[in-house]
This record gives C-alpha cells, structure tokens and sequence, in this order.
C-alpha cells in the first residue's frame, strides 16, 4: 500500500510538469515560433524563457495543492477540538506573527513515518507549512518549534519563489543552449527535408539539455544550501538558539537511529525537507542541504558563518 501511494504522487507530480511544460511550449511556439526562425536567437531566447520561467512560476502557484495531492496533507482546521492539533496550529501562528508574515499560513499534517517538514506556496500570504506525523510522534515540543521556526524561514524569505525564479532562469538556458548546440551539431546534414534529421537532432537536443540541466542543478543545490543557513539563523531568532540546536540535533540522532541496513538515510520525498546528508564531491555538489553537522557548528559559532 505504501509503494502505491508513493507511486502514485510521483506519477501526480510528473503529470502536471509535464502538462504545464506542454501546454507552454505550443503557446509559445504560436506566439514566437515564427519569430525565432526568422530573427534568429534573440527570439529563441524569449521563447526558452517564457518556457522556463512560466513552468517554474505555474508550478509555484500550483503548489499548495500539489502538496496536498502528492503528500496527502490534510490542512488543519484554526477551529478544531484536538487539543494537539490546536497546539500545532498555535506554535505555528505564534511563529508566523513573530516573522511578521501578512497572513496566517495553513497548518498540516501529513501521514508518513519520516521526520520532515515543509513550507510551500507562491506567497507569504498564501503558504502551506506542512509536519509529517512521525515528526510529531518523535520530538518534543521544543525541537518541533525550532522546526517550524526554520519553515516559517522559509517563508518570511521569500525562498519559494526565489527558487522558482532560479530554476526558471536555469530551465530557460538550458533549454536555449541545447538548441544552439543541437543546431550546431546536425547543420551539415541533408536530411532536413526527408525528416531523418528531425528525430536526430531531437536526440541530441534532449542530450544537451539534460547535461545543462544537471550543471545548473548545481548552481540551484549551492543556493539551496545557503538558503538553509539562513533558515537555521531565522529559526534560532524565532524560536530561541537553543530549541533551534537542538532540534537538528535531534534530527541528526533520529536520522542515523532509522538508517537502513545499507547505511543509507531513508529519502524525503519534499525538495524543502529538513535534513541532508551529503557523500563525496557529487554528493556535496547536488546536495540541497547542508551536513546536519555543518549546521549545528554554524548556530553554536555564528562567526563560521
């Protein structure tokens, strides 16, 4: 049961990219595809960014409920009568109005045996902050506010649409490059007229995106990382240096209790989760979090910073 629901919100997840990505690229290619074969690549330009930036940007408006969708979160009512769930939705609008959010973020819970946490949505005045419920059943209190501290961060910062923004403008180039290169690589052949060279240069292009994609995945991972410091540094102003540290090191003893028998951590499914691990140089450079380690020294000496 568990795999199907797994499966089923990463085929959710896959659907609705893949639908924004299209439904973008045929307006775009009605409204510049002509452009950009007569003008050149300025136009190609254009048109890779209203691509990217618009998928980027659709799929930020649509978050909320895609995390609703996917992950199952189930938004808490302000009103309710479980005195836990009142507890949860209290701690989070105390931290809310303490980062000076313009409006109260919806609160959720989500059912799922990893300690996690996540903020989304395409504004601070319309976010999501979501806990799964093995988060509630193995911290206390203090460690659980230090969580929400850092998610509401994430919000306050405007992270969610920062990041949209650099992943759109990564999407955009890469899209732009491959092309140029795909162009670059098959010109000389005769094909064109026959359509051989369609599928070809097809190939190629999807080859030279892929590449630009995972260079730039990269770029967006360091900003990542750094924006986790600066979550960290907001969480500990929220909710108290103390509750900050030691929810990250409970996390750190919770993540190394329930490794599996590979030595590997167990995966969070959300990109905004609250705890990395990080092997090698491919690990640290496609980590979107920092070591746990790293973290916790940074918030005990905040001059390493």
């Amino acid at each position: 049961m568990k795999f199907f629901q797994v499966a089923r919100r990463v085929m959710l997840f896959v659907l609705v990219n893949m639908l924004v990505m299209l439904t973008l690229v045929v307006i775009a290619s009605l409204l510049f595809g002509r452009a950009a074969a007569q003008f050149g690549y300025g136009n190609l330009l254009l048109w890779c960014l209203v691509i990217g930036m618009g998928g980027a940007f659709i799929s930020l408006a649509l978050s909320r409920w895609m995390a609703k969708s996917m992950m199952g979160v189930v938004v808490i009512d302000p009103n309710t009568a479980s005195p836990d769930e009142q507890r949860l939705v209290e701690m989070v609008h105390q931290l809310a109005r303490g980062a000076g959010l313009p409006a109260m973020p919806e609160v959720g819970i989500y059912d799922s045996p990893e300690i996690n946490a996540f903020a989304t949505g395409p504004s601070q005045s319309r976010a999501l902050v979501a806990v799964s419920s093995g988060l509630l059943r193995h911290m206390r209190p203090p460690d659980i506010e230090g969580v929400l501290g850092h998610e509401i961060t994430h919000v306050a910062n405007g992270d969610m649409v920062t990041m949209a923004l650099i992943q759109g403008v990564v999407n955009a180039f890469a899209m732009f490059l491959a092309e140029v290169a795909s162009v670059a690589v098959t010109q000389g052949s005769r094909n064109d007229s026959r359509g051989g060279n369609f599928f070809m240069r097809w190939m190629i292009y999807n080859l030279f995106y892929n590449v630009f994609a995972m260079l730039g995945t990269i770029v967006i991972c360091w900003f990542s990382r750094w924006r986790e410091f600066r979550a960290d540094a907001g969480g500990a102003r929220l909710a108290g240096r103390s509750n900050m540290i030691s929810a990250l090191r409970a996390l750190k003893a919770i993540h190394e209790a329930g490794a599996d028998q590979a030595g590997q951590q167990q995966p969070a499914f959300q990109s905004l989760k609250i705890s990395g691990k990080t092997a090698g140089v491919l690990g640290l450079l496609f980590a979107d979090h920092p070591p746990l380690d790293e973290r916790i020294a940074r918030l005990e000496n905040p001059t390493l910073g």
